[in-house]
């Protein structure tokens, strides 16, 4: 694992410090790294999203494609 230094102003260390404390984090470095991690979820979730608003148009959808979507879903979390 590599390290890297940050500064901080007060304020910033401050909420930091309370945020470990209050959510239970072991260190700040927890808290950074589920921060960059959610960061990281986020980017890749519009990046999808953009990919779809940008695809070709399909048929309309309607509540059987749905149906066919959870009972797929489903299946795949019984396995």
């Amino acid at each position: 694992m590599s390290t890297m230094n940050i500064s901080l102003p007060d304020n910033l260390k401050q909420f930091v410090d309370q945020q470990v404390a209050g959510r239970g984090y072991g260190t700040s470095s927890e808290y950074v790294r589920e921060l960059i991690r959610r960061d990281k979820d986020r980017q890749h979730l519009r990046n999808l999203l953009l990919e779809g608003a940008s695809s070709e148009t399909t048929e309309p959808v309607d509540a059987a494609y749905f149906d066919s979507l959870r009972a797929r879903a489903s299946r795949q979390s019984s396995t």
